[in-house]
């Protein structure tokens, strides 16, 4: 037992190497030098009888030992934060720091209306929002919950459905009384179009109708990232913009904006359905499940 007890900061310290991919980043992190860390595993793999890292002067690579390790290692370093969030149960409110990323487009559209009440009936916890469009780990990442558009949620994690996500093309009345309204996917070769443009297949537009599939290489002046910004670009009737439903629709209802090629499904990458994610082996504190059941509870409302 005492050997064991003395092996756990060792364990914690190759689960770090393994994430950061170096023991120089790792030791970055940990605030110590990278021989400290190198000494740290070679006590850990001599205690273990096994080698748990192949190195190379350029990278790591986990040996099969070592990959069985690490699993374990990671479940014993979350069993270790759920230990210490254990009081959080026998306080009477939900308090503490939730970090949750979101996708940008979702979180102003969508999410952002949430936001306020939630805090203001839950005044002990501290929301920490990291609106990217990186693909975040919420373990490496040290992040609580993520929300993220997919088919389905990746392995190793809890999804829970908010609402489906479609990608719809738009225009503003202006530009298709000027240009006419596109009929078939093929009419969009004669049209100006704002796409995504961070990928080189994204002036690619894939469609289906039944069992009926397509593609159109759209062309068109404008590319851009952000979702609102195609939005404002299609209201302004630059062109047809391919966008989430959840930002378009405002503009749809009020009229700025007319949904084309409605009867046809544009396939792409930034659709399926929005999962609010979080590994399977968390326990789950009382701020994490009020969160969890705000967004939950907002999210179909949307729908």
């Amino acid at each position: 037992m005492n050997q064991l007890i003395s092996l756990l900061p060792d364990m914690a310290v190759f689960v770090r190497v393994v994430e950061c991919g170096s023991f120089s980043a790792a030791a970055k992190q940990l605030g110590v030098s990278a021989s400290a860390v190198s000494r740290q595993i070679a006590r850990l793999e001599q205690a273990m009888s096994v080698r748990l890292l192949e190195r190379s002067t350029r990278r790591l690579r986990l040996s099969d030992a070592g990959q069985a390790a690490l699993t374990r290692c990671q479940s014993m370093l979350a069993a270790a934060h759920e230990a210490m969030q254990v009081s959080e149960q026998y306080i009477a409110s939900p308090q503490g720091r939730v970090r949750l990323a979101v996708p940008r487009g979702f979180a102003r559209a969508v999410l952002q209306p949430c936001i306020t009440p939630l805090l203001q009936q839950h005044t002990g916890i501290e929301l920490q929002l990291v609106v990217t469009d990186r693909v975040i780990d919420p373990l490496e990442d040290e992040i609580d919950l993520v929300i993220r558009i997919g088919d389905h949620p990746p392995p190793g994690l809890i999804g829970l459905p908010l609402l489906p996500v479609e990608q719809v093309l738009v225009a503003s009345p202006d530009y298709l009384a000027r240009h006419g309204v596109p009929q078939v996917p093929q009419d969009l070769l004669a049209h100006s179009c704002i796409c995504l443009g961070e990928t080189p297949v994204d002036h690619r537009w894939r469609f289906k109708q039944g069992k009926q599939e397509l593609t159109v290489e759209i062309a068109g002046r404008l590319r851009v990232n952000h979702s609102e910004m195609r939005l404002q670009a299609a209201v302004d009737g630059l062109g047809i913009a391919s966008l989430p439903d959840f930002t378009a629709r405002s503009a749809v209802a009020d009229g700025r904006l007319r949904r084309v090629l409605d009867t046809w499904h544009l396939s792409t990458a930034y659709a399926g359905m929005a999962y609010l994610l979080y590994p399977a082996h968390r326990y789950l504190p009382p701020k994490l499940r009020c969160v969890i059941d705000s967004v939950v509870a907002y999210c179909r409302t949307q729908r």
